[in-house]
């Protein structure tokens, strides 16, 4: 696991942090919605972001997939490993 994309992707989903959440309450097994309280809108924000910032692009199947912190990262592992 890349700790330099870890912090990066930590940084990108603390802007859309609610207000009761957090960056501490950022881990790797951390559930977007359950647990970081991130509505569906903010989370279609962390995932432009998320492409701008690694140059890669999402597919609907990855957002479906995308369900913590470690599974995004484990997609942006996959993406960036296909380029």
């Amino acid at each position: 696991m890349n700790e330099e994309r870890y912090h990066q992707l930590r940084d990108i989903i603390q802007i859309y942090l609610p207000e009761d959440v957090s960056v501490t309450d950022i881990s790797k097994e951390s559930h977007f919605t359950n647990e970081l309280n991130i509505n569906s809108a903010h989370l279609v924000d962390i995932v432009l972001d998320v492409e701008d910032a690694f140059d890669i692009m999402l597919e609907n199947e990855d957002m479906e997939q995308m369900q913590t912190v470690g599974d995004a990262l484990d997609i942006i592992e996959t993406k960036l490993a296909k380029k």
